[in-house]
């Protein structure tokens, strides 16, 4: 009996200790401070109204015409690769007025291909590669596919000469060669900078790798 009792008021005891814990007010959270005493807060680049001015003064300030005519400018290029172009342009900055760069696109010889013709089918340009076989031409090769399927490929050459040679045996032999130059689109870097016409400098003593870059004149824009 008196353990049945005992159970019934431990019972209501939790009962009601967990009635309370559900019922009762939440404490307010305590909301550290957003910075510390004395610590002057973070401000976003973005929030700073004295940046634009800044910036409007450390631009560059357009040139006048007279200005420009009174600089020398001249125009530094070909650069093999971009980073060659700023490797230059890092050498000159300090000693010029202003420096820019631009890209351009050249067509740059790859050489020169000896062929004969795609033919009609696969039957005559094997036909063809025989005939070439028994006139002693070991060199060739008969495209089996692509834009250039049923052609045979008799050589490709560095030099325009050793093409027109190859070509000319062919020729000579009864063969219908023909050539062609093989070209590739290829980026080119160029450096534009200005200096007063009492600056005196070598730019090849400042320009690291030189080697097939030139320097013309050019008029100031």
């Amino acid at each position: 009996m008196f353990s049945r009792v005992l159970f019934l008021l431990m019972l209501a005891s939790n009962i009601g200790l967990a009635a309370w814990l559900w019922l009762s007010p939440s404490a307010a959270a305590t909301v550290p401070p957003v910075h510390d005493a004395g610590v002057a807060p973070l401000v976003l680049l973005s929030e700073r109204s004295d940046l634009v001015s800044n910036a409007a003064e450390l631009a560059e300030r357009p040139y006048s015409a007279a200005e420009l005519g009174a600089l020398d400018c001249h125009r530094l290029g070909p650069f093999p690769s971009q980073a060659d172009m700023r490797r230059a342009m890092s050498a000159l900055t300090p000693i010029t007025e202003r420096i820019q760069f631009s890209e351009t696109r050249s067509i740059k010889s790859r050489g020169w291909w000896v062929y004969m013709p795609a033919f009609p089918t696969r039957d005559l340009a094997l036909r063809n590669a025989r005939a070439l076989a028994a006139k002693g031409v070991r060199d060739y090769y008969v495209v089996t596919a692509g834009d250039q399927q049923n052609t045979i490929s008799l050589g490709l050459f560095r030099e325009r000469s050793n093409a027109e040679n190859r070509r000319a045996d062919l020729i000579g032999m009864g063969f219908d060669a023909a050539m062609r130059e093989r070209t590739d689109e290829a980026p080119e870097y160029w450096l534009e900078y200005a200096v007063a016409p009492e600056q005196s400098f070598n730019w090849k003593d400042r320009v690291p790798d030189a080697n097939g870059i030139t320097g013309t004149p050019t008029a100031c824009s």
